[in-house]
């Protein structure tokens, strides 16, 4: 019985790195890219911002918190990649926003879906209200 014991305990301990790597592998710097076209009288815009995984956990914070220009987006990647984010706002410009209720310093959020690999990844945002039609890019970049 002692010896069936060791051996799973044994098992567990050669299997932790595995998990704890999986979770860890897109750690570190990141770059990331969102592109939203012109369309209409909106226009365009392509901000940099740089970004950061923790633990599987990915932050990018462009701006002062709570000014306009704000940009807060977060959320987990699971081990496979794949991850749904999500950012939060502030309106820089009524010109570069659509919507009726969008003016500038209002709120705003949104949910992006994402595919990352251990160097880049890509995504788009999703067109929910205040945001209808304009479909936004984001490319990641491991620095």
């Amino acid at each position: 019985m002692r010896n069936t014991v060791r051996f799973f305990v044994v098992c567990a301990l050669l299997l932790l790195p595995a998990v704890s790597f999986a979770g860890e592998r897109f750690d570190g710097k990141w770059l990331t890219t969102l592109t939203c076209p012109a369309k209409g009288s909106t226009e365009g815009y392509i901000w940099k911002i740089p970004s950061e995984v923790t633990a599987g956990n990915f932050r990018a914070e462009r701006g002062t918190a709570d000014q306009p220009g704000y940009l807060l987006i977060t959320g987990p990647i699971k081990d496979d990649g794949s991850a749904k984010l999500s950012a939060n706002g502030v309106v820089v410009s009524r010109k570069y926003v659509r919507g009726v209720f969008a003016h500038e310093g209002a709120d705003y959020s949104y949910n992006i879906k994402a595919q990352f690999t251990d160097t880049k990844g890509s995504g788009t945002r999703d067109q929910g209200l205040g945001i209808e039609g304009r479909p936004c890019t984001f490319e990641f970049v491991k620095q």
